[in-house]
C-alpha cells in the first residue's frame, strides 16, 4: 500500500507519458490497455455506429485520475473523464488530506430497480388494487419468465408494490405498478422496460382498464448508497464555515442546486470515464434531493467537537456489465484502473468522490474563496487561449500566478501581455 502511495506522489508533475508508467503500474494494465487509454489504439469506427445513430465523427474528453483516495481501506485511481478546470485537482487534494487526518467510509440500502407500469385513468380503483395484489404471484412469474437470463445470475423481478396517484387535472386517479427488480451487475434499464411492456396484456385482462406508460423510474430510492467522511482535529473557524454552507444549501433550493452540481462534478466523470448514464443519474439525485416537497443539498457537514463529519445518500444505478461498460473500449479499462466488478462496488465509490469533491469545494468557498483556487488552476486554460507552445505554458502559468497574487484576478489579456513579453525577451540579443 505504501508503495502505491509513493507512486502517486507528485502525480501532477509528471509528463503524460510518465503519469501512464505510473497507472500502469498501480492498475496492473496491460500495453493494449495503456494505448486506449494514450489515445494511440481508437475506438474501431464499428463500435461508434453501434452506440449511436448518424455518426460523422468523435467529441475527444480528457480522461484524469484522480490521486490519494482510500475508501474503505483500499487505496484507488479515480478514472474521471470531464473538461472542467480544478475538479481532478480538487478531488486529489481533499482525499489526501481525508488521507492524512481522517477515513471514508461507504455502504449500500437496498438492491431493486423499479419499473413503472401505469394505468392513467382508473374507473374502479379499489377492484383493480383487488385483483392486481391478487394476482401479484402470477405477474412476478410472468416477469421473471420474460428476463431468464438475469434470474439464472441471481437477479430479477422481486416484489410488485401498487401506488395510487391522484391526476393532476383532478379527474380521478392513476394506479402506478412499481416492479422491483435485482439487475445484478447491469444498470438494467433495457431489462425492466422489456419486463414492463411484457406485463401490459395481462395487466389490462385482469383489470379491464387502460394501461399507459411502460418505462423505468430513473429515481431509484430502492437502490441507495452512502458514504461518511471524518476528518480529525479540524480547525474550528473552517470548520464552522463548512458547516454554515451547509445550513445556506438546506435553507436556499438556489445554494442547494450549485451545492449538488459539486457533488455531480465528483460522481457524473467516473459516470462518463466508466460508460455508464450520468444523465439517468443525475435525474435521480436531483428528483431524490426534492423528495422532501423542498429542494434541499444530498450532503451534510457538521461540527462534532473537533471532527468535521460529512454524509452523502443518493440514489445510484450502475452497471460494470453489459451496454457501453464493456463496448467502450475505454470504460472497460476505467473499470479495471478500479478494480470492480460489482456495481454496488462502482456506486459507491461514486458516491465517495462525490462528497469528497463537495467537501473541496466547501472548503474553497470557506477559506480562500472558490475564484482563487478555479484561477489559480485555469492559468493554464488562459495561456492555451493566448496562443502559447507547449514549452511556454509553464512560464505563462507561473507569472499569471504572480498576477493573482497581486489583482486578485487574470484574464486573457494578462496571459497575451505575459506571452508577448516572454517571447521578446527570447529573441532579445543576449548582453555579455
Amino acid at each position: 500500500m505504501e508503495t502505491k502511495r509513493y507512486l502517486t506522489e507528485g502525480f501532477h508533475r509528471l509528463s503524460r507519458d510518465e503519469r501512464l508508467v505510473r497507472v500502469k503500474d498501480l492498475c496492473q494494465l496491460s500495453d493494449e490497455d495503456v494505448g486506449v487509454l494514450s489515445g494511440l489504439i481508437p475506438m474501431p469506427d464499428e463500435v461508434a455506429e453501434h452506440l449511436i445513430e448518424n455518426v460523422v465523427g468523435y467529441f475527444p474528453i480528457p480522461l484524469g485520475v484522480a490521486t490519494n483516495f482510500t475508501i474503505d481501506g483500499r487505496d484507488l485511481l479515480i478514472p474521471m473523464a470531464v473538461e472542467e478546470t480544478s475538479i481532478i485537482a480538487a478531488a486529489s487534494a481533499t482525499a489526501k488530506w481525508i488521507r492524512r487526518e481522517g477515513s471514508i467510509r461507504t455502504y449500500s440500502k437496498g438492491s431493486l430497480i423499479i419499473g413503472q407500469v401505469q394505468l392513467p385513468s382508473v374507473k374502479n380503483v379499489s377492484y383493480a388494487r383487488r385483483i392486481l395484489h391478487e394476482k401479484r404471484n402470477l405477474l412476478m412469474g410472468l416477469a421473471n419468465a420474460c428476463i431468464p437470463g438475469l434470474v439464472s445470475r441471481g437477479g430479477g423481478v422481486r416484489d410488485i408494490a401498487i401506488r395510487e396517484v391522484p391526476r393532476p387535472t383532478g379527474d380521478g386517479m392513476m394506479l402506478v405498478l412499481h416492479i422491483l427488480c435485482d439487475p445484478c451487475d447491469a444498470m438494467g434499464a433495457n431489462l425492466i422496460n422489456q419486463v414492463c411492456e411484457a406485463l401490459k396484456p395481462r395487466v389490462e385482462e385482469l383489470t379491464g382498464e387502460k394501461v399507459g406508460l411502460c418505462i423505468l423510474s430513473n429515481l431509484v430510492d430502492t437502490k441507495l448508497v452512502a458514504a461518511e467522511v471524518i476528518l480529525r482535529n479540524v480547525d474550528p473557524v473552517m470548520g464552522r464555515g463548512i458547516q454554515e454552507a451547509t445550513l445556506f444549501a438546506k435553507a436556499d433550493p438556489y445554494r442547494a442546486a450549485t451545492h449538488n452540481k459539486g457533488v455531480l462534478n465528483g460522481i457524473d466523470p467516473i459516470l462518463i470515464a466508466t460508460g455508464n448514464d450520468w444523465r439517468a443519474v443525475e435525474a435521480g439525485i436531483h428528483a431524490y434531493a426534492a423528495r422532501s416537497g423542498r429542494y434541499e443539498p444530498v450532503t451534510d457537514w457538521y461540527m462534532e467537537g473537533s471532527d468535521l463529519i460529512g454524509r452523502i445518500e443518493v440514489p445510484l444505478a450502475v452497471g460494470t456489465v453489459g451496454g457501453v461498460t464493456r463496448i467502450h473500449p475505454t470504460a472497460r479499462v476505467a473499470l479495471k484502473m478500479l478494480k470492480v466488478a460489482r456495481a454496488e462496488d462502482l456506486a459507491r465509490i461514486c458516491a465517495a468522490v462525490g462528497l469528497v469533491q463537495n467537501l473541496g469545494a466547501l472548503k474553497a468557498l470557506a477559506t480562500v474563496g472558490i475564484v482563487k483556487g478555479h484561477m489559480q488552476l485555469h492559468a493554464a486554460n488562459l495561456a492555451i487561449a493566448a496562443g502559447a507552445e507547449v514549452h511556454e505554458i509553464a512560464q505563462v502559468r507561473e507569472r499569471l500566478a504572480e498576477v493573482l497574487l497581486v489583482e486578485k484576478s487574470i484574464n486573457l489579456s494578462h496571459a497575451k501581455q505575459i506571452l508577448e513579453a516572454i517571447r521578446v525577451a527570447e529573441h532579445s540579443p543576449s548582453v555579455v
